[in-house]
Formats: structure tokens, sequence, C-alpha cells
């Protein structure tokens, strides 16, 4: 199997002045990672215009960079016999989880170009998932001081971001029709009592992903814009 950095060898250049999206499809969440260190370091330099990296990640729980939301409730020995890794990032927000049928984006943008602070930005993510879980028949919004969207009490999106020099890297995970199960190995971004819930736990409605993935290219196009190349 070729891997993630060998398959973006073939990714269609961009031009300077577009938004680049791209489908890593199934991808092991450390490349993934190291993938966006790599573009992150690059939009800074000038050499790419922004770009979104769209994926599903195999079972892994990240560990963000606040310490006291990074709960988790069985020991990293017991998460391996399970077959899910466990990584700690540097974004912000607590332990979260990642599996098959979660949407996942990482933004790598540069907000100073696009006029963004980063509240703002936060918000535009929050608004493309809202818009996005309304095509799919799920109703959810904000609740303030908690990053994420829920639908009621219940939480069906996270986001952690790292602002560096201006630039975005890691993003959003929307849950679709992923096996929440995994959540229960720890608290989600270390808030007590939060139940997750999923689009198709809300609607028992299974989804293509590739048709939703179609509809995140054009919000993404649509709020940040620009046109996809």
């Amino acid at each position: 199997m070729t891997s993630l950095h060998q398959r973006i060898e073939n990714w269609v250049p961009c031009q300077d002045n577009g938004l680049c999206i791209r489908d890593c499809g199934l991808a092991d969440y450390r490349e993934v990672l190291a993938l966006q260190r790599q573009l992150q370091e690059q939009r800074r330099a000038g050499a790419i215009p922004d770009t979104v990296l769209i994926v599903e990640h195999p079972a892994v729980i990240t560990l963000g960079a606040r310490k006291s939301a990074n709960r988790l409730l069985i020991d990293s020995e017991e998460l391996a016999r399970q077959g899910i890794d466990l990584v700690e990032i540097r974004r912000g927000g607590g332990a979260t989880a990642h599996n098959p049928g979660q949407l996942v984006f990482y933004p790598i943008l540069h907000l100073q170009k696009l006029g963004l602070d980063v509240s703002r930005y936060v918000r535009t993510l929050e608004q493309i998932g809202i818009e996005l879980l309304t095509e799919l028949g799920v109703q959810s919004g904000r609740r303030k001081g908690f990053p994420g969207l829920w639908v009621g009490q219940r939480k069906i999106a996270s986001i952690g971001v790292r602002v560096s020099r201006f630039v975005t890297c890691h993003g959003m995970a929307i849950n679709i029709q992923n096996d929440l199960g995994i959540f229960e190995c720890m608290v989600p971004c270390g808030l007590d009592g939060v139940e997750m819930t999923s689009a198709l736990k809300e609607t028992g409605k299974t989804q293509e992903m590739s048709q939703i993935k179609a509809l995140l290219r054009e919000l993404l196009i649509r709020h940040f814009g620009v046109r996809e190349l």
C-alpha cells in the first residue's frame, strides 16, 4: 500500500489563487498530522495556496494541549488491545476521538489573507457544520463557551484548531455514521456527562460519504470565498 505522502504526489497542482480541496480517503491519523505540518510550512512560505484536507481516520483518540481536558477512562494498554491509537497533539481543546464514518476536515488557511481572526474562523467552521447537518436533516447549534456543535444537549461535532503565524491546522470532526462506542473510552473534551450523537443516531438514515464530501466542498468554497480547482 502506498503511503499518503506518496499518493499526494499524484494530486493535480493548484493555482496560486485557488482553494485546494483534497480527499485523503481513509488515512492514518499520524500520517495526516505530518502532512498538515508540511502543508502549514509551505502555506506560510507562500509555496501553496489555501488547502483543505478531507479524511476519515481509523480508530484513534487524540489528546489536546489542555491537559485538564485529556481524561481517558481506560489505560493506553487497553486502548491498544481494542485497536485504538493514542496520539498527543498541539491543538486547542482536550481529548477527542475519530473513527470511520466520521467526517473530518483540516483547513490549512492563511487567516490574515482571508481577513479572519481566530474567533471568526472558528465560527465559520461551526457554520459550515450547521449547514451541512441541516442538509442531512439534523438541526444543530452552538453552545456559548463550548466550540463545536450540539443537538440539544448531545454533541455531534468537535473543533480543535492551532494557528501559527496566521496559518491554521487541525480542524473539525462531524459524527455522521461512526461507531459512537469509542467515546466511552474517554471524557469527550473533558466535559463530564456529555452524550455524543451522530447524524445516523438522530435520523436513523445512513448516508453516502461521497455525497457528504461533495456538499462539504461546496460549503468550503462558499464560506472561504474562493473556488475549487
